[in-house]
């Protein structure tokens, strides 16, 4: 997961752009009206934007403004045999590196995605493996310019074979409009992430093929499933329905949560309420059965009272505290006893396993869960 400080950051994130430049070839609308989108976010949930290409000043103050955090894209000629030009790839990282090195500093910048979908044709013709060089570069560049930053590159599907394991957070765009194998494929790209933070960087539908109540549900669905199968976050598709690419307005597609015109659509008070939920829907914890936690100690006086300090600060709303206090000499006992909620129990030294037996037989809860007195719980372990 991610954190600001000593808190967890759910990514509320929503995608912005691309528009058709402006005067400054900037891909973004007037500061009027990119203030009035922000503030619209805000409202409606979000934390975060995604971009796709370098965010405009008016967008950078419109974000601090509002404590908001950005994903920002890096654009370059991806979709073309660009290491066919070594001239042109080595420009390509030139430029990368001179746009995070304008923008690392920038307090709403949370990180920098040097890539977006690499066609599966263009790795097929330059082979897996040079492409993961290049971006292995890229992500050196970035981390030689702001080695501060995090970093990702957002794959998807066709070309999930990829090994980006150097990158700080596993990003994958992903349109999968069943919720059995949405949740499936969640769970192998956890498996693929490992130990990395796993961000849904792009979901949503279209409401010219799914209508408007359909696009609702599916985006609302996507943004559920993401949380509940422990992504660190999620990133809808888009704002609005505004859209340009390729030197044209796109009129076939409208991913918007809100119109062209800044109209709500049914999906934005979806997504809404989804985001008021993040991470889990309250009725889903109401029916969450009772965990008990059993600690097994010995000796444990000099880490117990952190251990017990985090599992008081868990977020699930049952939970049982026992602790075996398995024939200490020191002040375990007495400590742990200082923490209101947590049944201690003295047994005579047996060693670990036999301290389990007796935690287990001692719980009242559904599920038992244990940790050792030299642990400290993550908030959300449970």
């Amino acid at each position: 997961f991610l954190a600001v400080g000593s808190n967890r950051f759910h990514v509320k994130g929503v995608a912005y752009g691309t528009f058709a430049p402006n005067a400054h070839e900037e891909q973004y609308p007037p500061p009027a009206q990119i203030a009035h989108d922000v503030r619209s976010m805000v409202s409606a949930g979000f934390n975060t934007i995604r971009t796709y290409t370098v965010p405009s000043a008016a967008l950078l103050d419109a974000a601090a403004q509002h404590n908001l955090r950005l994903i920002v894209g890096l654009p370059w000629s991806q979709h073309i045999p660009f290491l066919d030009s070594p001239p042109l790839a080595k420009q390509l990282r030139r430029e990368i590196a001179a746009a995070v090195r304008t923008l690392a500093s920038h307090p709403s910048v949370l990180m920098f995605a040097v890539g977006n979908e690499i066609p599966a044709g263009v790795v097929r013709w330059h082979g897996p493996h040079r492409i993961e060089c290049f971006l292995r570069e890229l992500y050196a560049d970035v981390k030689g310019v702001a080695p501060d930053s995090l970093c990702t590159y957002v794959n998807f599907p066709p070309t999930e074979f990829l090994d980006l394991e150097h990158f700080d957070v596993c990003a994958f765009n992903v349109y999968l409009h069943r919720e059995p194998e949405l949740r499936a494929y969640l769970a192998r790209l956890q498996h693929l992430a490992g130990s990395k933070p796993l961000l849904l960087a792009e979901a949503g539908s279209d409401s010219i093929r799914e209508g408007l109540d359909g696009q609702a549900r599916l985006t609302a669905m996507h943004l559920r499933a993401a949380f509940t199968e422990g992504a660190c976050g999620a990133v809808v598709y888009t704002w609005t329905d505004e859209w340009w690419r390729g030197g044209q307005p796109v009129n076939d597609w409208t991913f918007g949560l809100v119109d062209a015109a800044r109209r709500p659509k049914p999906a934005l008070a979806a997504v809404t309420q989804e985001l008021r939920d993040v991470p889990f829907p309250a009725a889903d914890r109401q029916r969450w059965p009772k965990v008990s936690v059993v600690i097994c100690a010995y000796n444990a006086a000099d880490t117990i009272d952190d251990c017990l300090a985090s599992v008081n600060a868990l977020t699930y709303p049952d939970v049982d505290v026992i602790v075996v206090n398995d024939g200490s000499c020191d002040a375990t006992g007495a400590i742990a006893r200082r923490y209101t909620g947590v049944r201690v129990i003295d047994v005579p030294n047996g060693g670990l396993s036999a301290a389990r037996n007796v935690g287990l037989a001692a719980s009242l809860g559904e599920i038992v869960a244990y940790t050792d007195a030299d642990c400290r719980g993550d908030a959300d372990w449970l």
